[in-house]
């Protein structure tokens, strides 16, 4: 998947998973070495993208790195509220 395209495929799955899925924002920023995705939900809806134990959370981060590891770019997942 183009890494163009891995902030949309994001803030889709982050949509289904909120109440308020127009609060759903994903922004791209370079980093030194890495390009950072920055999940940004309603304050409310924080827990339920980290998930129980963290779960969702380190699911969609797998789904990031893997996503970053076929187009040979290191692409980390922060969630903010």
């Amino acid at each position: 998947m183009p890494e163009r395209e891995m902030p949309e495929l994001l803030a889709w799955i982050a949509r289904g998973l909120v109440d308020d899925p127009g609060a759903v924002r994903v922004e791209s920023v370079e980093a030194d070495d890495a390009l950072v995705l920055r999940l940004i939900v309603a304050p409310d809806d924080v827990g339920k993208v980290i998930g129980r134990q963290g779960r969702v959370a380190r699911a969609l981060r797998t789904v990031v790195r893997s996503a970053g590891a076929r187009s040979d770019r290191r692409m980390v997942l922060e969630i903010e509220g």
